[in-house]
């Protein structure tokens, strides 16, 4: 009788983002036992490896290599072989490599297993006293003035609170970028070498901010991340604008002709007008 094989687990495991006492046991468990380590940078993570007595032969995926990788690493899993990705620090995948992996895996039906932990942008928002109902995270904004200006433009509007992760070497010229798009007075949070020695998490106007990271040039250093306030939900505007107009439209007109007047008046639609007038019918 053949004996086939069982195809491995892939698993994407969180590492820490400074302090290394953030690995969790399950982390550490899951590291030793896998067969191979693919690793964004090995030299880097060398040193977490030997903190925790780790020997599991490790391999490099990254930017350049990943679409190669992802195709051998494939095999090794349907081989059998168990297979966990880290990156250099935090989750795999989030603004790291890891996605052509992670995607060519699941399209062959292999498991893949998640070992929560450490993620900077979540650290952040934990500890920025911004909304955290509803966020967007950005990645890295352009290195390019224009284009970076160009991104911000057309969020200056979105309700989320918006996260980027930024270069210390641009924090200054993105500030400045933030503010001319989305105004002086939007609050924003430089969160700044989280779980480090010299952790900073920094929440003002934006205007503020930006005065005090040109003083400090300290927080011109190691990892950002950037939170901004999101714009202010104009629909309770929009809304009270539009009761006011039905009020005075539905004792004279039906409700269909009612609402389709107040939507082009206000500028609503009128789906949102018909809804409304129905409300205030009711009362």
């Amino acid at each position: 009788m053949v004996t086939v094989s069982q195809p491995g687990q892939l698993f994407i495991v969180a590492t820490p983002i400074g302090n290394l006492s953030d690995l969790s046991p399950r982390a550490v468990e899951t590291l030793q036992q896998v067969a191979l380590i693919a690793a964004e940078d090995t030299r880097h993570s060398k040193y977490l490896l030997q903190h925790y007595a780790v020997s599991t032969k490790t391999i490099s995926l990254h930017e350049h290599n990943e679409q190669q990788r992802s195709e051998m690493l494939l095999q090794r899993l349907l081989d059998g072989d168990s297979i966990a990705l880290i990156s250099d620090a935090g989750t795999p995948l989030i603004s790291d490599p890891g996605y052509r992996l992670v995607s060519l895996v699941k399209q062959q039906g292999i498991q893949v297993v998640p070992i929560p932990g450490s993620c900077a942008l979540i650290a952040a928002m934990s500890a920025s006293g911004l909304a955290s109902d509803r966020f967007a995270f950005e990645g890295f904004l352009p290195a390019k003035a224009s284009a970076r200006r160009q991104i911000l433009e057309t969020l200056k509007d979105d309700s989320h609170t918006l996260i980027f992760y930024e270069s210390p070497r641009r924090l200054v010229d993105s500030l400045t970028d933030c503010v001319a798009a989305f105004g002086e007075a939007r609050q924003a949070c430089l969160a700044r070498e989280l779980t480090k020695m010299h952790e900073t998490i920094e929440t003002r106007p934006l205007i503020e901010l930006l005065d005090w990271v040109k003083q400090d040039d300290n927080q011109q250093r190691g990892e950002c991340v950037l939170l901004i306030e999101g714009a202010a939900d104009s629909v309770s505007v929009d809304e009270q604008e539009m009761s006011r107009l039905l009020a005075l439209l539905l004792p004279e007109l039906p409700v269909k002709k009612a609402a389709t007047i107040a939507a082009a008046i206000s500028g609503g639609s009128k789906n949102q007008a018909y809804q409304l007038a129905l409300k205030l019918q009711q009362k």
